[in-house]
């Protein structure tokens, strides 16, 4: 009889430390289909889901550049549940320039994981008569060059604006609700050009159905190698690279919290992860949840400083 009700306790307390995930968990992606976080949810959420033990639902809920789907995920029971895809257009560099505050990304969240980092090219479509980053300034200064990004406080738009004051440039900035639908009128030529991370717009580069001027990133891009950087043609110092992770609601318990980092670190090792993030240009991050927390926080002050010194506010 002893013996049974140690097994029995035994078992109980095994229950307890599985009870989470005892159903499916959801990834809230504020952003329409087919742009970079939408993307980078699903390659990632079947190895997300293999390494909890229970199915990982992406589930897209876009608007106002993001803000709509982020709030929401704000208010949700801190249960580890539901979670945010979040970015830096919504978690660092968005929430630095917004003029109305939806939620509070450092108080409302918690940083559970990174997943990747990667570099914004910008683009032209097939249309637009320059091939050349030299082209491009030239054509801007002879008149009104339009250039899209996913939304206005997206890490897009910073970018766009970074560039017109680094590179002393007016352009026309047409945000749209997510990087899908920009790159629709990309395409179409409905816009001139685009800032827009390398994950959303490299099959396209490659097909040959937009042209890549200049790349983002301190380096070129081994999937880019003969597109140089902004720093190489002229803007120098220019480097901005935006991130993707998972996020929950504050107040999460800790040992959810540590099942849910240790299973994102296990599903960005996995070899199909990997060979696809490899194949898009991005870089795996592999962070602790403490180390991404203070990683967070710091680009997140980055954005700030940019938005402070170049007066930058949007609506």
């Amino acid at each position: 009889m002893r013996s049974a009700a140690l097994l029995l306790l035994l078992f109980a307390g095994m229950a307890l430390g599985q009870e989470f995930p005892s159903k499916p968990v959801r990834i809230v992606v504020p952003w329409p289909p087919s742009g970079n976080v939408d993307i980078t949810g699903r390659t990632v959420a079947p190895a997300f889901g293999e390494a909890l033990g229970q199915n990982v639902i992406v589930e897209n809920r876009a608007g106002a550049a993001g803000a709509i789907g982020t709030a929401a995920v704000a208010k949700s029971a801190p249960d580890g549940y539901t979670l945010l895809l979040g970015s830096s257009g919504t978690i660092t560099a968005g929430p630095a320039v917004w003029k109305t505050q939806h939620y509070d990304p450092l108080k409302d969240f918690v940083a559970v994981g990174p997943i990747q980092s990667v570099p914004i090219v910008l683009t032209a479509a097939l249309k637009t008569p320059v091939s050349t980053y030299a082209e491009f300034v030239s054509l801007a200064r002879s008149r009104q060059l339009s250039i899209a990004s996913a939304g206005s406080g997206s890490s897009n738009h910073l970018a766009i604006e970074l560039l017109m004051r680094m590179a002393n440039l007016k352009l026309l900035h047409v945000p749209y609700k997510g990087s899908g639908p920009a790159l629709t009128d990309l395409l179409g030529s409905q816009v001139e050009s685009m800032m827009d991370q390398l994950t959303a717009s490299i099959g396209h580069i490659r097909d040959g159905r937009i042209k890549a001027i200049a790349i983002s990133s301190a380096k070129r891009s081994p999937l880019l190698p003969n597109v140089p950087t902004l720093d190489e043609v002229g803007v120098k110092g220019y480097e901005a690279a935006t991130f993707t992770g998972i996020f929950a609601p504050a107040g999460i318990p800790k040992n959810v919290l540590e099942r849910l980092n240790g299973a994102l670190r296990k599903a960005l090792r996995n070899d199909t992860v990997r060979e696809r993030f490899g194949g898009m240009g991005v870089e795996i991050m592999d962070m602790s949840q403490a180390q991404f927390a203070a990683y967070v926080r710091t680009d997140y002050a980055k954005w700030q400083k940019v938005a402070r010194e170049g007066n930058i506010v949007v609506e």
